[in-house]
């Protein structure tokens, strides 16, 4: 006795899947049988459905062809017992054609497409010759509609071929009348060109004389207003050079008188600082010295060589700086980058240039001196968008300058005279300074101040 293969499945399946097609199913057979099996869809339980349709059983018929069409063939195609369940729920929807394609003799009058579709899902012996010959009926239908399509638009081809050489020939015999017409005007309009060539010629010949008269008064006048021009040319470079000349002298007295003044000025308030200083530092009497005072003596309490000697600060002792920043009407020029890398190079330049400026700005508020802050403006990739803290002048070095040869250019500006202290460790730089005039200090000694400033 047959036992019963894939969970309930007839031995006789076996057999009919022996029979296999030899080409694809027609396109119009398989939607044939996705729609037959979307109908009969609806009659079997969730459990009865196999596991990737079960998602679908809620669907309508319509919806379950159009979105599960490729799962229900492939179910259908692979498990025999849903092909099975889903024969008897078409046996019943239609027990005559069924019976028919089972029998082998499907009527006559049937569409092909029908029974092709039948037989597939019942799958009667011979099933996949009646599928292949549905499929060869459809195909020759197709064919024949395809050829009656073919004959009407030949047709309509034909008529519409007959009726534009019909206008062809009515547009060419419009075509010659209205040629000849043209050949006649054309010929009118000959004769007329050859009486107009023949004025045009003589007009010409008159225009080559006025021409050549009106060129050799025009060459006559080109020749005067060129003498004029290059004359007045030559007058005005000549005024524009004593022009120049004028703007320069009065451009170079003004500078010099300003420059001059300005160092005049500076120099000026330097010796009478420097003068009211000494008057404070010696506590000098407002009376003049008196005869008595010019005898040399020994007076008690007077400070000897060795006392005026304890009185000299180390090149270390931030004091000095005070001491020198007392001094009246002092500039302390700072080379910037030199400070900042020696005390805290690994910030960022921004925050190195703000950091050392809000402590020059606390210095210049308690000393009263003029600061000058120098950065090396080579660095730079852009220009620098700082506002100066109050009491301190920041200037950046121009391409191509370095901030040592700037610091050497704000001393040399300077009058003799005037106390200028220059703040850096580069030793090029401070041998510069000093010959120039100026106090070189390190600027370990300028941090140390400035730490003080800041605790």
């Amino acid at each position: 006795m047959e036992q019963p293969a894939h969970g309930g499945e007839p031995a006789g399946a076996a057999g009919d899947a022996a029979e296999r097609l030899d080409h694809p199913l027609p396109e119009g057979v398989r939607r044939r049988v996705v729609a037959l099996v979307a109908d009969a869809f609806g009659g079997l339980t969730v459990a009865e459905l196999p596991a990737p349709l079960r998602q679908y059983a809620r669907f309508t018929p319509s919806r379950r062809a159009k979105f599960a069409g490729n799962a229900m063939a492939a179910a259908l195609e692979g498990d025999p017992i849903f092909r099975q369940r889903i024969g008897e729920r078409f046996k019943q929807a239609q027990p005559e054609l069924a019976g028919a394609v089972e029998t082998g003799a499907p009527p006559a009058a049937a569409d092909p497409v029908d029974v092709a579709a039948a037989a597939y899902v019942l799958r009667p012996p011979g099933w996949a010759k009646l599928v292949a010959a549905a499929g060869e009926e459809v195909q020759r239908a197709d064919a024949e509609r395809a050829d009656e399509a073919g004959r009407r638009e030949l047709e309509r081809l034909r008529e519409e071929l007959a009726a534009a050489r019909e206008r062809t020939r009515g547009e060419t015999e419009q075509l010659r009348h209205d040629l000849e017409a043209a050949r006649k005007e054309a010929e009118s309009l000959h004769r007329k060109l050859r009486g107009a060539l023949s004025d045009v010629k003589r007009g010409e010949a008159a225009l080559r004389r006025a021409h050549a008269e009106t060129e050799a008064v025009r060459a006559e006048s080109a020749a005067q207003v060129s003498a004029a021009e290059s004359e007045s040319r030559r007058l005005k470079a000549r005024l524009g050079e004593v022009e120049a000349a004028l703007e320069a002298s009065r451009r170079a007295a003004r500078e010099g008188r300003s420059v001059e003044d300005m160092r005049l000025r500076l120099l000026l308030d330097t010796v009478l600082d420097a003068a009211q200083g000494l008057r404070r530092e010696l506590a000098l009497p407002p009376v003049s010295v008196h005869p008595a005072d010019t005898v040399d003596a020994v007076e008690p309490g007077r400070m000897s060589p060795k006392d005026i000697a304890a009185r000299a600060l180390s090149e270390t002792d931030p004091a000095l700086l005070d001491q020198l920043l007392s001094l009246p009407q002092t500039h302390l020029v700072v080379d910037g980058y030199n400070v900042t890398k020696t005390g805290y190079p690994t910030m960022p330049l921004e925050k190195q240039r703000l950091r050392l400026l809000g402590g020059l700005s606390a210095l210049a508020a308690r000393s009263g001196a003029e600061v000058t802050c120098v950065f090396d403006g080579a660095e730079l990739a852009a220009p620098v968008l700082l506002a100066p803290p109050r009491g301190v002048r920041v200037l950046f070095s121009k391409p191509g300058v370095t901030a040592d040869e700037l610091i050497r250019q704000l001393v040399r500006a300077e009058p003799p005279g005037r106390p200028v202290v220059v703040v850096s460790t580069d030793r090029e730089v401070a041998d510069g300074v000093a010959k120039a005039g100026a106090r070189p200090v390190a600027s370990a000694l300028l941090l140390k101040r400035l730490s003080r400033l800041s605790s």
